[in-house]
């Protein structure tokens, strides 16, 4: 999925600005589907107007630039169930996290266990964000995602918390005694 599809999702809940697309894709309830920033959003936003898949009204502020509000139009409505249709992309996941862990032996025990412990809090927050988003969603499917995204990051903070002593334990084994350890930053 690409970010001018992601943008007609967002549309085709609402009007919005660019701004608070960007804000939807970033934090909100979109977030957890395809990265896009401020330098994608805008390009597509144009280029999607351009080819009549979203309307744009102008609101005048007062000393302010205009205020450009984004609706999906039928054309557009059109396309987005057309890239709906299509088989969805094989999930991209990447965790810094993971590659600390891998290479838990290099690092001095107290940064593994550092490191631990900031996964832990990412992990919670991440599980209450989507408590939050989803009474926020008035879409059918929101429920299932948000279950599935509880399960996924439940399963990850329980392996965690059931198995950080056996990380905890090859931590260090293979630093050189001599060399001083880099404290955590």
């Amino acid at each position: 999925m690409n970010v001018r599809t992601l943008c007609l999702a967002v549309l085709n809940s609402g009007d919005a600005t660019g701004y608070e697309i960007r804000k939807l894709v970033s934090e909100g309830h979109f977030s957890h589907f395809v990265d896009a920033s401020f330098g994608s959003i805008y390009p597509a936003l144009k280029a999607m107007s351009d080819d009549q898949l979203v309307k744009v009204e102008e609101i005048q502020q007062n000393g302010k630039p205009n205020r450009k509000v984004y609706t999906i139009t039928d054309l557009g409505r059109a396309e987005f169930l057309y890239a709906l249709s299509k088989p969805a992309q094989k999930d991209n996941y990447k965790s810094e996290f993971l590659l600390l862990a891998m290479c838990a032996e290099l690092m001095s025990p107290a940064n593994v266990s550092a490191a631990i412990d900031a996964q832990i809090v990412f992990l919670t927050e991440e599980l209450a964000q989507i408590d939050s988003e989803v009474r926020e969603i008035d879409m059918a499917g929101a429920e299932w995602v948000a279950n599935y995204g509880r399960a996924c990051l439940s399963q990850g903070l329980d392996y965690i918390l059931n198995n950080r002593k056996a990380l905890e334990a090859v931590a260090g084994s293979s630093l050189p005694k001599t060399e001083p350890l880099i404290a955590a930053e």
